[in-house]
């Protein structure tokens, strides 16, 4: 079979939105470089669309036009490493889902042990946090609740009240053995998440969890997050302003 042929049979078994690279294809050295130009070339003929260097995607149009993949996939490759979790997206994106914001920004957001400089994706610019914890699968929700009341006062399109009120909802949700461990999380945070998470919880009455957040943090530190005492009641404690 040509590769040309071979090429065509595999990426029209791809979803739409589906990123893929050369490594999706045999990649001997002497097919290697034919598959690289049938891509390319394919590409320039609008049949897939480059959405950067080695990356491809089969295009899904709606009455907008051509959408772009989902943040998952245009990101998934700095995100697992040999099956293995490296980060998880957080940011603009997740608080859209979380009912933070309304806004869509093209921004991607990841979180992750090891940092490294933005990269530009198609439309989308990727950044990077620094994430101490441990990513599991099991803990990326918690981590994104913690990377919301850090960047607290960064949530586009809303105001600390409204957001404080909307993280109330979710933590109120939560399980006491997910309560546990959000705790246990947050005290790789900075000392103004640690204080608001603290401050939170107590307002929703899990006044037992706190405990070790409060002995974590510097009596004389204020945090200045402008939140009123209405959203938050026990701000006054956990000198938040």
């Amino acid at each position: 079979m040509k590769t040309s042929e071979y090429i065509k049979i595999k990426t029209d078994k791809f979803p739409k939105g589906y990123v893929f690279t050369y490594n999706d294809f045999i990649t001997e050295v002497n097919k290697k470089e034919a598959i690289i130009k049938n891509l390319n070339r394919m590409a320039a003929s609008g049949k897939i669309i480059k959405l950067a260097k080695g990356k491809f995607y089969k295009p899904e149009t709606s009455v907008f036009g051509t959408l772009e993949p989902d943040q998952y996939q245009i990101a998934k490759d700095l995100l697992e490493k040999n099956n293995k979790l490296i980060g998880y997206l957080t940011g603009y994106g997740i608080y859209n889902q979380l009912g933070l914001t309304t806004q869509v920004s093209n921004t991607i957001q990841i979180g992750r042990k090891e940092p490294r400089p933005a990269i530009q994706r198609g439309m989308y610019k990727i950044t990077f946090i620094k994430q101490k914890n441990t990513i599991t699968k099991e803990n990326i929700p918690l981590l994104r609740l913690l990377d919301a009341i850090r960047f607290i006062k960064k949530i586009p399109d809303s105001t600390t009240d409204t957001s404080c009120n909307r993280i109330k909802l979710h933590l109120r949700n939560l399980s006491p053995e997910r309560t546990d461990t959000i705790v246990r999380l947050a005290l790789k945070y900075p000392p103004s998440t640690r204080a608001l998470l603290g401050a939170i919880l107590e307002t929703i009455e899990k006044n037992d969890k706190t405990e070790g957040l409060f002995k974590s943090l510097n009596p004389i530190s204020k945090y200045k997050l402008s939140i009123s005492s209405d959203t938050l009641p026990t701000k006054e404690t956990w000198n938040i302003l």
